[in-house]
């Protein structure tokens, strides 16, 4: 009766701590995690056996199912960037939010200073010609790293 009892303990603490969620990510990859949250354009998740917390960009993620109940959660859409004129698609991210994105390339240049014009224009012009830049490669996300000198440096990356 013991090993009985001991079997069916060992069963059921299986089952509630395995894997209870699926990531599908953009590139197809599917991975098995403990699911957590959605934060900061960030998802947060864990392996099977750790309490260790990893977190991915939210844009690199498609879904994630609910093994469980088969219920799936649309995270984001695919960004499909093919010429210069889908620079509006095109979504500049900070740093941190790049986590589970392929880094492509890098590209600078220097800010647009046009004389009367407030910086936030200047900023936004130099966004613009960003997006336009990357979106003519066809890479569909981009970080920029503004430096003290006027200058720029802008790094693009793909699912």
């Amino acid at each position: 009766m013991k090993t009985l009892f001991f079997t069916l303990a060992i069963l059921f603490a299986n089952v509630a701590i395995s894997q209870t969620h699926q990531i599908t990510k953009h590139n197809g990859e599917e991975v098995d995690v403990n699911f957590i949250k959605i934060e900061n354009d960030l998802v947060y998740y864990s392996f099977n056996g750790s309490a260790e917390e990893h977190k991915i960009s939210k844009y690199a993620v498609a879904k994630i199912t609910n093994k469980q109940s088969n219920q799936t959660q649309k995270v984001s859409d695919k960004v499909i960037v093919d010429s210069k004129s889908d620079y509006k698609f095109v979504t500049i991210l900070s740093q941190d939010k790049t986590i589970g994105l392929k880094q492509v390339a890098n590209f600078s240049g220097v800010s647009t200073k046009t004389k009367g014009e407030p910086p936030i224009a200047n900023k936004n012009q130099t966004a613009m010609r960003i997006k336009t830049q990357s979106a003519s490669s066809g890479y569909p996300f981009v970080s920029i790293v503004e430096k003290a000198d006027g200058k720029y440096e802008a790094v693009a990356y793909v699912y």
